[in-house]
């Protein structure tokens, strides 16, 4: 999908993790102007006392719900909602705008203080706008056609003899050949699109993508598809942050509030209730 970046593979997730809750540079938020306190009564917000977030429109579940950022339902809503509360700010303090995609990643002035819209941490995008922390580390997922044979199985055992395929050089593929290890040969394609192709002409029993963009194929793309289930953790994955204004005075203790909450485990409830639970997708283990 054009709002994400290719993952890296490392060997092992006991890596990524580390780096997470470490200092690892690609995950540091760019430095901004100092910040004398991080209560909202010291906070240089765009409308003093409110926090004003934004996100892109149309908004998509499960990241959001009905298209209203400002229920509360959907995981980046509630995200957003429970870092403007560790920041101080009560739910009738947040104020939502509209940001198209592509126009809050380029380089220039904000309409917002931060914006939350599934922003892929690369880079790139850090010389023109900053990013928190990580508020969310993408899984692999498997994706098959409705009344396939691996619908339903929730065991990598199950999968074994299924007919597997990934975009080459990705993370998805790394899922392939080290966790789910098919006595099949999975297929190897130049892009999702290709993948997709080869699944719905009854090709592949399955094929292997970051959750995202499983969401995506499967709400938007193919009508007939359902996602199997989330893979085990595995290689460096796809991390969002939130997106603040290039030198933002605000990106430290936003960053410290999404520390924060990884923490205390309210990100992993989140992620659960939101992705797993409503969205039904479960774990492959």
């Amino acid at each position: 999908m054009a709002r994400r970046s290719l993952p890296v593979a490392l060997t092992t997730a006991t890596l990524v993790l580390a780096s997470l809750v470490g200092c690892a540079p690609q995950n540091q938020p760019a430095p901004g102007p100092p910040q004398a306190s991080c209560t909202k009564a010291e906070l240089k917000t765009r409308t003093p006392g409110k926090l004003t977030i934004a996100t892109d429109d149309p908004a998509y579940a499960p990241w959001f719900t009905d298209n209203l950022p400002g229920n509360g339902k959907g995981f980046e809503s509630a995200v957003a909602y429970e870092v403007a509360q560790q920041l101080g700010y009560a739910r009738i303090d947040v104020q939502w705008v509209r940001v198209k995609f592509d126009t809050a990643i380029a380089p220039g002035p904000k309409e917002f203080d931060f914006d939350i819209n599934q922003f892929s941490i690369t880079d790139e995008r850090k010389q023109a706008v900053d990013f928190t922390s990580p508020y969310y580390l993408s899984r692999q997922a498997v994706v098959a056609r409705k009344g396939s044979k691996i619908t339903g199985k929730s065991r990598l055992a199950d999968l074994q003899g299924a007919k597997l395929g990934a975009q080459v050089g990705t993370t998805s593929y790394q899922a392939i050949t080290d966790v789910i290890k098919p006595t099949v040969k999975p297929q190897v394609y130049n892009t999702n699109d290709d993948a997709k192709k080869a699944l719905q002409n009854g090709q592949l029993d399955g094929i292997v993508v970051d959750l995202p963009t499983a969401f995506y194929i499967t709400s938007a793309e193919l009508k007939d598809a359902t996602i199997v289930g989330q893979l085990p953790q595995v290689g460096l994955p796809e991390t969002f942050g939130l997106l603040l204004d290039k030198g933002s005075p605000l990106t430290g203790c936003v960053s410290g509030a999404v520390d924060a909450l990884r923490a205390n485990g309210t990100l992993g409830n989140l992620e659960k209730t939101w992705l797993s639970e409503v969205a039904g997708v479960p774990d492959i283990t």
